[in-house]
């Protein structure tokens, strides 16, 4: 039997090393870590690393038709949306874009923010489960498009929050609709108004994500975010667990951190724990 071709037009690759989403079809592993013939992970990665995955006017079209791929390939049975490298999931709209072009021409700019709503539109309606693999800041337009998933996994060096308020943008892609549904108004309010960045840790604490992966690695061996509290809930009769340390720790955390170096495979194999 010859299917028929649901796309509405061919998933365009772009050009590598510039901005661009890669599409990418990787095995699904069963629960012993064997590859499950016929069946496929849709890996839609933001690539733009140079510019921590801001998103392009070109890349969002991707996005939305990666998506609609990921819906129509009858042997994917989930889709994990990601970044390249390990800085950044995606800190939102690109500013250099943003600046050439979109500043002071709103005509232009309304016709971006359709397709931007088209693009979590896209996300909220995949026909397949989506993880949100955030393998670095979520931070701003970034934060929106993770929280239109259905599933997020991180790395613990990670961090979550808002930029636009502090620049004079509006939250409005999404995160006035879904942060408070996933950690109540007031913390909300305070992200949404103050942009207070929160930690993988305090992410998954409040609800906001599902799991987080200790990703740094010392002397062969995984430990903690150091630059969050991760040994103790209270102090001093107030909550302290996942909040960023300060002073002394900050200090011997930035000369930890120095020593180590960033291995991603603990969020991988969450990732494929989570699509088996």
């Amino acid at each position: 039997m010859e299917f028929k071709d649901h796309n509405l037009v061919p998933f365009p690759e772009g050009t590598p090393g510039e901005p661009r989403v890669r599409y990418e079809r990787r095995p699904v592993k069963d629960a012993h870590g064997e590859t499950v013939p016929g069946l496929y992970q849709a890996w839609i990665v933001l690539d733009n690393a140079g510019q921590l995955n801001s998103y392009t006017t070109g890349m969002v079209k991707q996005v939305i038709l990666a998506f609609r791929r990921a819906s129509t390939e009858r042997d994917v049975v989930a889709a994990v949306f990601t970044g390249a490298g390990d800085r950044a999931f995606c800190t939102g709209g690109n500013t250099k874009e943003y600046a050439e072009y979109y500043s002071g021409r709103p005509e232009e700019y309304r016709q971006y923010m359709r397709l931007f709503n088209d693009m979590v539109t896209a996300i909220l309606e995949c026909d397949k489960p989506v993880i949100c693999r955030v393998n670095g800041m979520r931070i701003a337009g970034g934060q929106e498009i993770g929280m239109a998933c259905d599933f997020s996994i991180a790395s613990d060096l990670a961090n979550f929050g808002q930029a636009g308020p502090k620049h004079g943008s509006a939250p409005d892609g999404g995160s006035t609709d879904f942060l408070p549904l996933y950690v109540g108004v007031e913390r909300a309010n305070e992200s949404l108004a103050l942009c207070t960045p929160w930690s993988s840790y305090r992410a998954v604490d409040w609800g906001l994500i599902t799991e987080c992966m200790p990703c740094l690695k010392v002397d062969g061996a995984f430990v903690p975010n150091p630059f969050v509290v991760t040994d103790k809930a209270y102090e001093n009769g107030r909550k302290v667990y996942g909040e960023f340390v300060g002073g002394a720790a900050r200090a011997e955390a930035k000369a930890l951190v120095k020593s180590g170096t960033v291995d991603l495979t603990p969020l991988d194999d969450a990732v494929d724990r989570m699509v088996t």
